[in-house]
């Protein structure tokens, strides 16, 4: 499918990337709407991966939207008072932005949380217990954003203990909703909205006067102590949650 949408397209390497992943990621729901049914006789579709159109769902991904969003920008207010960025006056498109990056971030935290605390998650939970695959999960989800060249793996792997903690987070915020996805896929899309309204919106300048290691490698705040410091924070929130609630 890759290579007539290139010829097609090839000027625009952003079109091909967006249409062949959009193409494929439609393929996967037709398939796995397949494999539930024929493979494990599960009637209901995605239901049964935790994709509920219920009022409760919905309120639950707009909590965890809500909770993503401010837990990015409380990290760079926080490294604003330490004068580590600064803050700049937005720009008159910044609320264009805003509507692009809402729109980005569910589709990211909608695909993403489906393929790995949907499916990926419901599989291991056949022959694991629930914690082994958690944690597989979490495992699997940072290895695959890590497909790169080794060099590149190891500039950037500050960023992977960050995913695994935001893997760990998400699947045991599955848990504590009893199988719904809706806040697993607020609180990733809203970290995706934030930082995408940040950066896109170039509403911060780095001072550059701590290492990157602290504020994040390539300015990814994942890929930080400071980020791995909130995500930590949210981490023990949700587990102290789920100890409470076993």
């Amino acid at each position: 499918m890759a290579i007539p949408i290139y010829f097609f397209f090839r000027s625009d390497p952003n079109l091909v990337t967006i249409l062949t992943m959009v193409i494929l990621y439609a393929e996967f729901l037709w398939l796995l709407r397949r494999w539930s049914r024929q493979v494990h006789h599960h009637d209901q579709g995605l239901t049964h991966y935790g994709i509920m159109w219920t009022h409760q769902n919905r309120v639950e991904f707009i909590n965890g939207l809500s909770i993503g969003f401010l837990l990015v920008w409380l990290l760079f207010i926080v490294e604003a008072v330490f004068s580590w960025v600064t803050f700049k006056t937005p720009t008159a498109s910044i609320g264009r932005i805003i509507l692009e990056g809402l729109i980005v971030s569910f589709g990211i935290g909608f695909a993403e949380e489906l393929f790995f605390r949907g499916w990926i998650l419901d599989e291991l939970e056949k022959d694991y217990n629930l914690t082994t695959a958690i944690w597989e999960t979490a495992l699997l989800y940072s290895s695959f954003h890590f497909l790169k060249p080794i060099a590149e793996i190891i500039r950037t792997f500050p960023q992977f203990p960050a995913l695994v903690l935001l893997g760990l987070t998400l699947g045991i915020t599955k848990h504590l909703n009893r199988g719904r996805l809706g806040m697993s896929i607020g609180i990733h899309g809203g970290l995706v909205w934030g930082y995408y309204v940040i950066q896109v919106g170039q509403l911060i300048t780095y001072t550059n006067t701590v290492s990157p290691l602290i504020t994040g490698v390539d300015r990814n705040p994942l890929a930080g102590v400071m980020g791995l410091f909130f995500l930590s924070i949210l981490y023990f929130v949700v587990r102290r949650k789920q100890s409470l609630n076993p």
